[in-house]
């Protein structure tokens, strides 16, 4: 069995171990389903940081356990297994994993490899005739978005994107203000997404593998928040970028981009994404009525979040946990959410993200 890193120099990449993440900051106690519902059981592709983080929140879920393991490294494997109680043979690697479309203890492959890869490994899980939950962006075009879409539809399984603010109830009960017209005409939007980055070698680095630099990592919190938070799909884009570090950010990798929206109804929106400054994690809604602010707003917790009218009090959960179940809802009951978390989102969310790395190309408004 070849290792991740062998794997993927073998199609022209460095290696894709995703950085570890901190602990949690919040807690969650879910209810307890009735013993008669499924369980949504679930492979985890790509066994780094953001895959320990989701398996760890499914230890909580209710509708959902892993019961599939899928890396490139022989030893997380075996390390993994062992810690989530998961056999050898649902154990794979990525030149066989093929194979699990043979085998009943798993009905869906959660794809958490870097962007470049979401594709073919999201097509070959469709064929396998499992459903699909990847990691956003989705891809790294919206040619290759277009092919997952409708693989996954000829497959006839359901391709979720993991967008776990949809589910975040501070997040849905913002939504919920803006859409009973608390707010009154919305007006102005603002996203602030950032973080300074750290090892100048690790994937999001890479082209290959992430596809662009901040806009297609931390960056796409402020496109799809803009999206919900408005309730409306831009129509139109302009954008600037600043690189400060040439030899960190190299060609088609970008450091901070700042990018505005403007809507049918008027409405227009301000966001900013970057890899070169902390503390950036802001969501601002503006209406003719009232207005909410979110800080932070997508991290993983707590999310905190006010109005004209005071704090907004939600319930603190673990994102993932919440995710996962609710996802499992989706695929096993047909349950339609609040905010859809579809492949069509996730697509949408590429077209927009070209028309911005063509506004920043041209210097021009692009219309979307």
């Amino acid at each position: 069995m070849k290792s991740r890193r062998t794997f993927l120099k073998q199609m022209g990449v460095v290696s894709a171990g995703l950085p570890l993440v901190g602990p949690q900051l919040f807690s969650f106690n879910p209810q307890q389903s009735p013993a008669n519902e499924k369980v949504l059981r679930v492979a985890l592709m790509g066994l780094g940081g953001y895959a320990k983080r989701v398996a760890e929140a499914m230890k909580d879920c209710k509708r959902a356990k892993v019961t599939g393991l899928i890396s490139g490294t022989p030893e997380k494997l075996k390390e993994w297994g062992a810690l989530y109680n998961v056999p050898e043979k649902n154990r794979y690697n990525y030149q066989n994993f093929d194979s699990i479309k043979n085998n009943p203890d798993i009905d869906a492959v959660y794809v958490i490899t870097p962007n470049s890869l979401h594709h073919n490994h999201t097509i070959r899980a469709a064929r396998a005739g499992k459903h699909v939950i990847c990691e956003k962006p989705m891809a790294i075009s919206v040619k290759e978005g277009q092919e997952m879409v409708e693989a996954c539809k000829k497959a006839g399984v359901h391709l979720l994107v993991g967008y776990r603010m949809r589910f975040e109830p501070h997040t849905l009960e913002a939504v919920r203000m803006r859409k009973e017209g608390e707010l009154g005409a919305i007006k102005f939007f603002q996203g602030l997404s950032g973080f300074r980055i750290g090892n100048p070698n690790q994937w999001r680095l890479n082209k290959e593998l992430a596809g662009g630099g901040a806009l297609m990592d931390i960056g796409i919190y402020a496109i799809n928040g803009c999206r919900y938070m408005v309730g409306e799909e831009p129509i139109w884009v302009t954008a600037q970028e600043t690189k400060t570090d040439p030899v960190k950010f190299k060609a088609g990798v970008d450091e901070t981009i700042l990018f505005q929206f403007g809507f049918k109804s008027g409405a227009t929106a301000s966001c900013l994404s970057t890899y070169n400054m902390n503390y950036l994690d802001r969501f601002f809604l503006n209406g003719e009525r009232g207005f909410i602010e979110m800080q932070p707003a997508t991290g993983y917790g707590p999310i905190r979040a006010r109005s004209n009218k005071g704090e907004i009090n939600a319930p603190v959960v673990v994102h993932q946990t919440v995710q996962i179940d609710e996802m499992a809802a989706i695929i096993l009951d047909g349950k339609k959410p609040e905010i859809p978390v579809d492949g069509e989102v996730g697509l949408q969310d590429l077209r927009i993200i070209e028309a911005i790395y063509k506004a920043v190309e041209t210097g021009k408004k692009i219309p979307l």
